[in-house]
């Protein structure tokens, strides 16, 4: 019996996959520098602590508005949208910088919201649709894994930056580098294979509502609430963080960026390892793994005292809301036909799941106000669990199947 190892990548396939890893670094350097300026803004524009949870919310309204843009990669397909969004997100955090005030500040933030999640889900269904099954949660995961290590470049460059004349406004003033990176590393991008396949057998326009008249509007609702499940939890976790730290740890904003960046860079190599987890021993029992540590490491680095502590617990923290992504990317792109891949994530991410991604900043900001921001967010760390749960009554296994296959279970 000869054992086969595994598949090699053609050359096309390995500078798609630097394309799409780059892509996310700068998609994670973007979407974390909120959380990293939030003490700065507070303190310049006087805010409240239910002030910052409505500002995080309204921010994070942009992300449930990239359902439109997710589902035009049905319909005119993942290259050009891919290009759209690299070009507008870019051009919305460039023009932060020079936001005159709040209200500025939060609509271009909006925008840039919208944009970076459209380019992240049109890079997940790229991958899923470009890469071997058997190595498919792999490359998933390392190209979500990019989308972290930007999220440590950003949270390591950010307290320098501040302290420039420009304060805050400089850490969108880098915005301009994907714009001129993407644009030249994306010569010679193919549109994805499966795409053509499918669009030159569809005879009719579908509109983004036909996925409801199809089977799959139960799996449809049942993956848009374990996103939302998991993101009360991932998506404040590593928010907030900073916030606690300073004000009920008393860590300064120099000592808060070293144990970030101290946490970030442990949780790494367990980030990059998640996709391959995932491939090894299947995505059930690897969400099983990782939803349990995330609740974990939430639950204590928002307890923790001291240091060393706060430290590792954030790292296992980090993971968890850093893993949570290739889970539920892999689920979300396996579990539909090509012709409604981009339709499901917009539906099930971007729109039911990303419910309580915009109401829970408030409510947490609510919550913290009254009894604290430990507390409030330890709170969260049930989200994942109640995910996990769900997983395991309602999902199949898609470990290895080929993404038709895996579509019919």
């Amino acid at each position: 019996m000869v054992t086969r190892g595994p598949i090699a990548f053609s050359a096309y396939q390995r500078k798609l996959f630097v394309f799409l890893s780059v892509a996310t670094f700068f998609e994670g350097y973007d979407f974390i520098a909120l959380s990293q300026i939030l003490p700065e803004l507070q303190r310049t524009m006087a805010l409240s602590e239910t002030a910052i949870g409505a500002l995080v919310m309204a921010i994070n309204l942009g992300t449930v508005a990239a359902f439109a843009l997710v589902g035009l990669a049905d319909r005119l397909g993942r290259k050009r949208l891919l290009t759209i969004t690299i070009v507008g997100y870019t051009l919305a955090t460039f023009a932060t910088a020079f936001a005159p005030g709040l209200y500025w500040f939060a609509g271009l933030q909006f925008l840039a919201r919208m944009f970076l999640i459209a380019e992240w889900a049109t890079s997940m269904v790229y991958a899923a649709e470009e890469f071997p099954a058997e190595r498919r949660g792999m490359v998933i995961g390392v190209i979500q894994g990019f989308s972290s290590l930007g999220a440590i470049v950003c949270a390591g460059v950010v307290p320098a930056l501040l302290h420039t004349a420009y304060g805050w406004r400089s850490v969108y003033l880098v915005g301009i580098l994907p714009l001129a990176i993407l644009m030249f590393a994306r010569t010679g991008l193919r549109e994805s294979s499966q795409f053509l396949k499918d669009s030159a057998q569809r005879t009719e326009k579908r509109s983004f509502f036909y996925i409801w008249k199809t089977p799959y509007r139960t799996r449809v609702l049942w993956l848009g609430l374990i996103w939302g499940l998991g993101y009360i939890c991932t998506n404040n976790a590593t928010t907030f963080w900073k916030q606690f730290a300073m004000s009920e740890r008393g860590l300064t904003d120099a000592q808060v960026a070293l144990t970030v960046a101290i946490a970030a860079v442990g949780s790494m190599p367990l980030v990059f390892a998640a996709g391959k987890l995932l491939d090894v021993i299947g995505r059930k029992r690897g969400a099983a793994v990782i939803f349990s540590m995330g609740s974990l490491g939430v639950v204590a680095c928002y307890g923790a005292r001291g240091r060393v502590a706060l430290t590792a617990s954030l790292t296992v923290a980090i993971f968890g809301a850093a893993a949570f992504m290739p889970v539920m990317n892999a689920f979300t792109a396996e579990l539909f036909p090509t012709s409604l891949r981009a339709d499901a994530f917009a539906w099930t991410n971007n729109l039911l799941g990303r419910i309580s991604y915009v109401i829970s900043p408030l409510l947490i900001g609510l919550g913290a106000a009254r009894i604290g921001w430990g507390p409030a967010l330890q709170w969260t760390a049930i989200g994942p669990i109640l995910a996990l749960l769900v997983i395991m009554k309602t999902l199949p296994e898609t470990k290895a199947k080929d993404l038709e296959e895996s579509a019919s279970l």
